[in-house]
């Protein structure tokens, strides 16, 4: 990713009310981000209990999506939909991000199962360490998969709006 501001950030996000980016608060790792080595950036609201927010690259663009995840967990293991990673159920749960438009306006939304500490980034590079005979490609493929997974969430929240 492109080094951004936080400037940067809050225009980043396609979904959010004045409201929102108002409150928005970036982790303190903002600073310490190593952008040549991030995929998207991703963190929960420290203010706010199941709000989180969302930054991947569009076409060079920074996009940001504000996410929410549903009440309640989930007592078995699950699988991130986007780092495809297997957690107990309580690290997975399923966020919903208002979609950018006149659709979000009319109520519209998308969820998926994420990683409930939206650490995607981490958990895929922290995943089982590589076993005898595996190569590093397949661990770059996961990388790349979980980035592919993040935009296409991202460009499901956008749909029309860039039109």
């Amino acid at each position: 990713m492109q080094p951004l501001t936080e400037d940067d950030v809050r225009a980043a996000f396609v979904n959010a009310t004045a409201d929102e980016l108002e409150r928005l608060v970036v982790p303190m790792s903002f600073v310490l981000a190593d952008w040549d080595h991030l995929d998207f950036f991703a963190w929960p609201d420290p203010r706010t209990r199941g709000r989180g927010y969302l930054v991947v690259e569009r076409d060079g663009v920074p996009t940001g999506v504000v996410v929410r995840a549903a009440d309640g967990g989930r007592s078995r293991a699950a699988l991130c939909n986007l780092c495809h990673t297997m957690q107990p159920g309580n690290q997975v749960a399923l966020f919903t991000a208002r979609r950018a438009g006149d659709a979000g306006i009319r109520g519209d939304g998308v969820g998926t199962y994420m990683c409930a500490d939206l650490g995607c980034h981490e958990n895929v590079r922290l995943a089982a360490p590589l076993a005898p005979g595996e190569l590093r490609a397949s661990v770059d493929r996961r990388i790349d998969g979980t980035r592919q997974r993040v935009e296409a969430f991202v460009e499901r929240v956008v749909g029309d709006a860039d039109a």
